[in-house]
Formats: structure tokens, sequence, C-alpha cells
């Protein structure tokens, strides 16, 4: 009985720590994804010393391709700001091997008006 318990404890402390070690894992893409959202603030607001980009991104669910129902794209979400305006960015990606090819963008800014 004691023996059971044992390994039972032992698998879930393994479980658990192979599910930790994936969810701290960058998704694929994020560092691109990171550099094309300090390049999206700069573009709508121009060079300016305050634009900050978090390092983290966060994958949301895939969205199909219009074009290609059968192909999915990948969504990944970045928050950078300037000055004192937060804004959210989901930058959208066709992945293709190690190849991240951008397929489109958004912001938005993140206030309660």
């Amino acid at each position: 009985m004691k023996t059971s318990i044992r390994s039972f404890v032992l698998v879930a402390l393994c479980a658990t720590a192979g599910f930790s070690s994936l969810a701290s894992a960058a998704p694929q893409c994020s560092g691109e994804a990171v550099s094309r959202a300090k390049k999206l603030l700069t573009f709508h607001f121009g060079e300016d010393d305050r634009i900050r980009v978090s390092p983290d991104v966060k994958e949301l669910p895939p969205i199909r391709n219009p074009a290609n129902k059968k192909q999915q794209f990948k969504v990944l979400e970045v928050w950078g700001s300037v000055y004192k305006g937060d804004y959210r960015m989901r930058l959208i990606y066709y992945v293709s091997g190690n190849d991240c090819t951008l397929m489109g963008q958004e912001i938005l800014e993140y206030a309660n008006l």
C-alpha cells in the first residue's frame, strides 16, 4: 500500500514538473512579436524614448486563415506603453517550421472612457 502511494506521489510530482516547464516556455515567434510590437508603437507615435514593450508574450487561441480554412494563424498578445498610455497589441503569424510570417497586427489603447 505504501509503495503504491509513493509511486502515485512520484508520478504526480513528475507530471507537475513537466507541466510547469512547458507552461514557462515562451511561445514560438515570441521574440519576433516583441520586436514587431516596438515597431508598431513607433509607427503610431514616432520615435519616442518613452516607448516600452513588455517581454511577456501570451499565446491566444489560433484563428483560421480566411483564404484557406485548413490553415490556422498563431495569435500572440504583447503589451506596451508610451508615457502614460498602455496598449494591447495582437500579432498574427503563419508558422511554417521555424519560420514566422507576420500576417496581421492590431493595436488597441487600454483606456476607460
